[in-house]
């Protein structure tokens, strides 16, 4: 018996370099179909987005809201890509919610909004419940390198008594607003209270430790998070920076966390200017142990915008509700299956179903 494949409607929400590269990727598959973007910049307003994405035909146009945007054509799908407070991305996503529409975002704290914004998130599940929408944060890091990674390499191990990762990042190969993000030209004292302040560093750490116990069914008492500006000892140039010696030149950002049951999570990140040996490492402690190196790293711009992508189906085809990476199947570079399909045959993740959260 034949099927008949549906393409899937994809709208773009941000128009910085992430979102127009997440549509460049959109516009390459043949499964999807790209047909507008919404952008608060009044300068976009109307705008073809082939034309500000670099694209050849037809790919809507850019609006200045989800309800302008809805007034033309109704997506199935929103990849959102505007900001790193879960509960300022719920809030930005409440009408596509209502909507019924499902949302891939690259918020840092939506991978675990349970956190940092369990009312949020709580009234985000709500509305997906009665309206059928989704919403799942994802990414590179978080969202893959320390958080998925390791859980699925303790899917080999009848004992896990610890997990670490590692991720050295050269920044200097990023883009400007990550090389902005982690302190670059600073004064080390300022980065350090700008960290302390929230507003600086990476975000969503807490939230990659929070989903492997989450996957593991550890309960953890307490979450310890650190961070020092690494100090340029010579001038480094990049295309956006220039860092004299004694300036800050990035971070080196630790969380960790003990299970009242005793296990522990230790999460280790240096990104800064011209570090070398890139390299992502993941060890896990048990029986048997088991680690991995992915020498050079995961290169976090373009395997974000792939990650992002890539989720598409898989949450089409997951229970609505505000969903976890460890909610849905892993990731491949595969098209949408038929939509008898997914109806006969549901996929299956780890966790089908939101539990509560395991950190107050």
């Amino acid at each position: 018996m034949s099927t008949t494949r549906s393409i899937i409607k994809v709208a773009q929400f941000g128009l910085g370099p992430i979102g127009k590269s997440a549509a460049r990727l959109v516009a390459a598959r043949d499964d999807l179909r790209l047909v507008g973007g919404i952008d608060i910049n009044p300068s976009l307003t109307g705008k073809s987005l082939a034309e500000i994405c670099g694209l050849q035909g037809d790919a809507g146009h850019v609006y200045r809201n989800f309800a302008q945007l809805a007034d033309d054509v109704r997506p199935d799908v929103i990849l959102h890509t505007a900001g790193s407070r879960a509960a300022d991305s719920i809030n930005q996503c409440r009408p596509m919610l209502e909507a019924g529409v499902a949302i891939v975002s690259s918020c840092e704290e939506l991978l675990f909004p349970w956190h940092r914004a369990p009312e949020a998130a709580a009234e985000a599940d709500g509305i997906c419940q009665r309206t059928g929408g989704r919403i799942l944060g994802t990414g590179v890091n978080p969202g893959f390198v320390l958080d998925l990674l390791p859980v699925c390499l303790t899917g080999v191990c009848r004992e896990v008594t610890a997990i670490r990762g590692q991720r050295v990042v050269n920044a200097s190969l990023r883009r400007q607003p990550l090389q902005k993000k982690i302190g670059s030209g600073m004064d080390p004292g300022d980065f350090r209270a700008l960290w302390r302040e929230g507003k600086a560093g990476h975000a969503g750490f807490q939230e990659s430790l929070l989903l492997i116990a989450h996957a593991m069914g550890w309960d953890i008492a307490e979450v310890e998070e650190n961070l020092e500006p690494v100090v340029a000892e010579q001038r480094i140039k990049t295309e956006h920076f220039d860092v004299l010696p004694g300036q800050t030149r990035g971070l080196h950002q630790i969380v960790q966390g003990r299970a009242t049951t005793g296990q522990t999570i230790h999460l280790d990140l240096k990104m800064y200017l011209d570090a070398p040996d890139q390299h992502d490492f993941i060890q896990i402690e048990g029986d048997p142990s088991v680690s991995c190196r992915v020498e050079n790293g995961v290169a976090g711009d373009i395997a974000t915008v792939a990650a992002l992508v890539n989720c598409i189906p898989r949450l089409l085809a997951a229970r609505p509700g505000v969903r976890l990476m460890t909610d849905i199947p892993l990731s491949g570079v595969t098209k949408v299956p038929a939509r008898k399909e997914i109806a006969k045959h549901p996929p299956h993740g780890f966790l089908n179903d939101v539990l509560p959260p395991i950190y107050d």
